[in-house]
């Protein structure tokens, strides 16, 4: 499933690209928080095995919502860190799916930001 997202986000992100002419700006604000989301992701798997203080889901959900998710779930495959929580699985595809759309929605030429 989370192959697939990527997959699909592949194909959006690059039709975004080629047809609406998307800033290259765009893909460095993804990249960037897909660093950041995985080393999030890495702290809190060391954290978890070592018994420490861990990082809240929130904040793990907040960081995949802001254009990381991509990063998470590399992490997540890696790791198998917050792989099989049902609870968190399930916020975070609702995650996943309000920040695919609301790129579709900014990048499209009917956003209000191509009126700018």
């Amino acid at each position: 499933m989370r192959n697939l997202l990527l997959l699909i986000f592949a194909i959006i992100f690059a039709g975004a690209v080629y047809l609406w002419q998307m800033p290259p700006v765009v893909a460095l604000v993804y990249a960037a928080a897909s660093i950041v989301c995985f080393g999030m992701y890495a702290l809190d798997k060391a954290a978890a095995k070592a018994g420490r203080w861990r990082t809240p889901e929130n904040i793990l959900l907040f960081w995949g919502l802001a254009c990381g998710w991509p990063g998470a779930i590399v992490a997540q495959k890696l790791m198998r860190h917050k792989s099989h929580k049902p609870s968190f699985r399930t916020r975070f595809l609702a995650t996943v799916a309000l920040n695919i759309g609301v790129f579709i929605y900014l990048v499209a030429p009917i956003s209000p930001l191509h009126r700018l």
